[in-house]
C-alpha cells in the first residue's frame, strides 16, 4: 500500500526534540556567544552542536514498512563534542574491540591531573594533554619493565569534573600482565589485587609529567613547578574486572561520554540553566547547579578538544601495529576462539509511532527544507498511534 503523506505540521507528532539541551542554550544566547573569549574552532564546534537536527543541516524522508507512517528527520552533525551524535560511534567502537580481546585479567586505572595545571590547560590544551598520555604510558611500562614484560594500555582522555571545571584525567584498561621476549603471556598477580602499587604510580607519574613538561616548555614549568611538586597526584585503581566481554563493555561507557549530556539539564530560562551533578567529595551525592548561560557555554567550551586531537589511544600490545603483526599469534598460543569481524549492517531505526515496523529512507533534501510533496496540505496525514 502506497503510504500517506503527513504535512510537515505532523512531523513533531513523533520527534519531539528534547525539551532541555546544550543546543537550546546555544539558541538563548546566539550572537553572544562571539563574545565569550573563544578561539574559531571552539565557535564552530558550537555552532555544529546548535544545528544538530535541524533544518539547517538538511535532513531525510522515512516511511514505516508497517503501519505506512511517513515522518521527517534531521541529519547528524557528527561533531564528537555533541550530546546528541555518540550513541553509534560508541557502539561501533565496542564491537570492533570484541575480536581483541584476551582471557586474562583487566584493571580500571585513572592518572589524574592537579589543578594546579589547569591554567596551562586552558592556555595549550594539546601540550599538556599530549603529556598526559605520554607520561602514563611511560609510568605503567616502567613497572612492566621490572617485571620483564611488555605490558598494553587503552587510555581515554576525560577533561571534566561533574559541574563542567576542568579536571583533567586518563581512563585506563590495562591487562594484568604482558608479553614477555619469547612472545608468551605473563601474569603479573592473580591474587585479585591492583598489579602496581598506586602510591609507587603516582610518584613515577608525576616525576615523568614533570619532567616532560620541563623539556617541551621550560617556561611555564617554571611557573608551575612549585605547586606541581607541593601536591600529591592521584591515581586511582579498581579491583580486577569479571570478564574480558565487561570490560569493553565498561570502557563503552567512557570512550564517547561528552562533558554534559541533555538528560541532566532540568531547565533553561531567559537567563539562566539548572542542571544536575553528582559531588564525589559528599559520596556522589545529587545536587544541583544553576549557571548563566554565558558560564555554562564558558565551561562547555573548556572541553572542546583541539582540532584532529585524537582522545582515545592504544600503547604496548594493544597499539594497532602490534595488534596486525602479532595479536593472532598471541590468541593462538592462549587458544583463544577469535572472533571474525562482523561486517556492519545498516541498523534500520524503529517507527516510533507503532514500534514495531522499521524506518526506510524514502527521500533526502537539503537546507532549503523538505519536497513540496511531502509538504502539501491536500495530502491527508497517518495518525501516529502510541
Amino acid at each position: 500500500m502506497q503510504p500517506q503523506i503527513a504535512a510537515e505540521r505532523s512531523r513533531v507528532a513523533c520527534t519531539e526534540r528534547s525539551r532541555s539541551e546544550v543546543a537550546h542554550v546555544l539558541e538563548k544566547l546566539g550572537s553572544k556567544v562571539e563574545n565569550l573569549g573563544l578561539n574559531t574552532w571552539q565557535l564552530r564546534t558550537l555552532s555544529a552542536v546548535r544545528r544538530c537536527r535541524t533544518a539547517a543541516l538538511g535532513g531525510h524522508i522515512d516511511a514505516c514498512d508497517e503501519c505506512g507512517k511517513i515522518s521527517i528527520s534531521y541529519n547528524s552533525c557528527r561533531n564528537r563534542h555533541c550530546p546528541k551524535c555518540q550513541g553509534k560511534n560508541r557502539e561501533d567502537w565496542i564491537q570492533a574491540r570484541q575480536s581483541e580481546l584476551l582471557p586474562v585479567p583487566y584493571f580500571h586505572v585513572v592518572f589524574t591531573l592537579p589543578d594546579s595545571i589547569n591554567s596551562l590547560a586552558m592556555q595549550d590544551p594539546r601540550l599538556v594533554y599530549d603529556i598526559l598520555f605520554e607520561s602514563t604510558w611511560e609510568t605503567l611500562k616502567t613497572f612492566g619493565k621490572t617485571a620483564a614484560i611488555q605490558s598494553g594500555m587503552i587510555a581515554v582522555l576525560h577533561t571534566w569534573g561533574q559541574n563542567l571545571s576542568l579536571h583533567p584525567h586518563l581512563h585506563c584498561i590495562v591487562p594484568g600482565g604482558g608479553v614477555d621476549k619469547n612472545g608468551k603471556w605473563q601474569n603479573i598477580r592473580g591474587d585479585g589485587k591492583f598489579l602496581f602499587p598506586v602510591n609507587a604510580l603516582s610518584k613515577v607519574f608525576r616525576a615523568k609529567y614533570c619532567e616532560k613538561l620541563k623539556e617541551r616548555s621550560p617556561d611555564n614549568y617554571t611557573k608551575v613547578k612549585k605547586l606541581l611538586w607541593e601536591k600529591q597526584w592521584v591515581v586511582f585503581a579498581k579491583k580486577p574486572f569479571g570478564s574480558p566481554k565487561s570490560v569493553i563493555e565498561y570502557l563503552g561507557r567512557y570512550t564517547h561520554k561528552i562533558a554534559i549530556s541533555n538528560n541532566r539539564i532540568q531547565s533553561i530560562d531567559n537567563q539562566k540553566v539548572t542542571f544536575t551533578y553528582k559531588d564525589y567529595r559528599q559520596n556522589g551525592f545529587k545536587k544541583q547547579m544553576t549557571l548563566t548561560h554565558e558560564e555554562f557555554i564558558r565551561r562547555f567550551a573548556l572541553h572542546i578538544l583541539p582540532k584532529r586531537f585524537v582522545k582515545i589511544r592504544h600503547y604496548g600490545f594493544l597499539s594497532s601495529t602490534w595488534k596486525r603483526e602479532k595479536l593472532k599469534v598471541l590468541q593462538e598460543k592462549l587458544q583463544i576462539k577469535v572472533l571474525e569481524k562482523v561486517e556492519k549492517k545498516p541498523l534500520l531505526p524503529k517507527c516510533p509511532c507503532c514500534k514495531t515496523g522499521n524506518l526506510h529512507r524514502i527521500a533526502v533534501f537539503d537546507q532549503r527544507g523538505p519536497p513540496a510533496w511531502y509538504l502539501g496540505d491536500s495530502q491527508s496525514s497517518v495518525p501516529c498511534i502510541n
